[in-house]
């Protein structure tokens, strides 16, 4: 979901114009509570280009009349804000986890843009009534990663939510060892989730409530809907293409989700929750990036049939209203075709090709293989076909060279050539949108790590420098190479869990 930017941008706080719809559900979806106060905060990073998607000033973190530091740590609230805690439930990890909510998040309100309404939500904000015997709070270390890749992501074209800043503190807070604690601002249009629905349905038995939430996400994100003999199931079949269309997104830059439990599964098909999430650096089909998930139910290639199962639970939370169950599995059915169609169209553009050949898919296909049976840099491999020349004969050292087994990859390049020049391709041509296409640029688990252990130590340079390189990732921004070469071999070492 791409946002235009606004052109107009408040003077002032008091300019704003917050609502927050979500009270008109009633008492049974949330509680209204404000954030505890975290002691001594300081800023870590801000998103210039998210502050002008919500139209504030380029300056409102530094303007003492905007006492921004304080609201985007939950010491102080903006007029209008009106904070609380929604309540979901959900499968994780294929197990049903019965009540969850926000437990360390508040929905701040929704703040009226050029651009449409947005939630604004403080992510570490503090206990709530949901938070389960657990803290309420986030870490530096995880609060700097969802920042960083949520704009990331935007840069790349995905739909996700975006992140307006990072606060720290030196509050400590215990995971595996103690660390500091962090607030990241999340902003999304709606942070609905599969899990608000199978609350209802299952955990509280309560069919009204559910019709209340169904019709406020009608009308609020489906309007369009409202016209359908079955809007329920027309939100369903809405919700089941936009996901599936996400999925081949992700797998088509290399994205891991890492935890792609239903509450993590966002209603408007959006990136939600950046927990254990990763790009592939060498090319591993099974490749998990959570160290929690030890069965590999999140594996970058279990994913698009993880978030069909999740629909299913989605579905079945639906049941209520639906009444229906075969009704509901028809609606379900295009997913597996919406998901071959997107992933078979993202290949072919990874790949330079305008026309649309029955053997495309097999060639994008046969690559990959070679590329999972050599361990190809995913990112690397595609990037450098760009320069990938047509011309009988050609060597193509650059992208054989990534390869150990180089006859392998010869008699696949012959097809590509000759694919290529079927359709009469220019390369140069070629090179230029397979480069709009292909990312130099990618937010690796070591050049994060490399931001989060100078953060720790006080310097938060490291995290700008690298937001502005993430922003253009399809520029070659040669001053920044390194971000774009092979990743350390200490890199492979690198866990991420879901201890944020």
């Amino acid at each position: 979901m791409t946002l235009a930017q606004p052109p107009t941008e408040a003077a002032r706080p008091e300019q704003l114009q917050w609502r927050n719809r979500f009270l008109e559900l009633g008492p049974a979806h949330y509680t209204a509570l404000g954030p505890q106060p975290l002691p001594q905060p300081h800023w870590v990073a801000t998103s210039a280009d998210c502050a002008r998607l919500l139209g504030l000033p380029a300056d409102w973190a530094r303007r003492s009349d905007w006492n921004a530091l304080d609201v985007m740590a939950g010491n102080a609230l903006w007029p209008g804000m009106q904070p609380l805690a929604s309540v979901y439930s959900g499968h994780q990890f294929g197990v049903w986890a019965g009540q969850l909510g926000d437990g360390r998040a508040l929905l701040l309100g929704e703040l009226q843009t050029p651009s449409g309404t947005l939630e604004l939500q403080l992510k570490g904000a503090g206990m709530t009534p949901y938070s389960r015997r657990a803290d309420g709070r986030a870490v530096l270390r995880s609060s700097i990663r969802e920042f960083l890749c949520s704009e990331a992501m935007h840069a790349l074209g995905i739909p996700t939510t975006r992140a307006l800043a990072v606060v720290g503190s030196p509050l400590p807070v215990r995971r595996e060892a103690v660390e500091t604690a962090a607030v990241v601002c999340r902003v999304a249009p709606s942070f609905l989730r599969f899990g608000h629905f199978e609350h209802f349905a299952h955990t509280a038995g309560d069919t009204d409530a559910l019709r209340r939430l169904v019709d406020f996400t009608l009308a609020h994100h489906y309007p369009e809907l409202l016209r359908e003999p079955q809007p329920v199931l027309a939100l369903l079949h809405a919700v089941s293409e936009r996901t599936a269309r996400l999925l081949a997104q992700w797998q088509s830059v290399g994205f891991c989700h890492g935890v792609m439990n239903t509450d993590n599964m966002s209603m408007l098909g959006l990136t939600i929750d950046y927990g254990p999430f990763g790009f592939l650096d060498a090319f591993d089909p099974g490749h998990i990036c959570n160290h929690s998930d030890d069965r590999g139910r999140y594996a970058w290639n279990r994913q698009p049939q993880v978030a069909l199962w999740n629909l299913h639970a989605l579905a079945h939370g639906l049941m209520p209203l639906i009444g229906d169950g075969e009704a509901a599995i028809e609606v379900l059915k295009p997913y597996a075709e919406v998901f071959a169609q997107a992933m078979t169209a993202a290949w072919r553009a990874k790949l330079g090709l305008l026309e649309a050949r029955e053997e495309d898919r097999a060639l994008a296909d046969d690559l990959l293989r070679l590329m999972a049976t050599d361990r190809a840099d995913f990112t690397i491999t595609f990037r450098r076909l760009a320069g990938f020349s047509s011309a009988p004969g050609a060597v193509n050292a650059s992208v054989r060279d990534l390869f150990i087994d180089r006859a392998a990859f010869d008699a696949w390049a012959l097809r590509y050539a000759e694919r290529l020049r079927v359709e009469a391709a220019i390369d140069a041509e070629r090179a230029l949108r397979m480069n709009r296409i292909n990312p130099k640029f990618v937010l690796r688990n070591h050049l994060a790590q490399a931001a989060i252990q100078r953060a720790q130590e006080g310097d938060f340079t490291e995290v700008q420098r690298l937001m502005k390189v993430l922003a253009r990732p399809f520029d070659e921004q040669p001053e920044h190479a390194a971000d774009a070469g092979f990743p350390p071999d200490w890199a492979s070492q690198l866990e991420v869990s879901c201890s944020s």
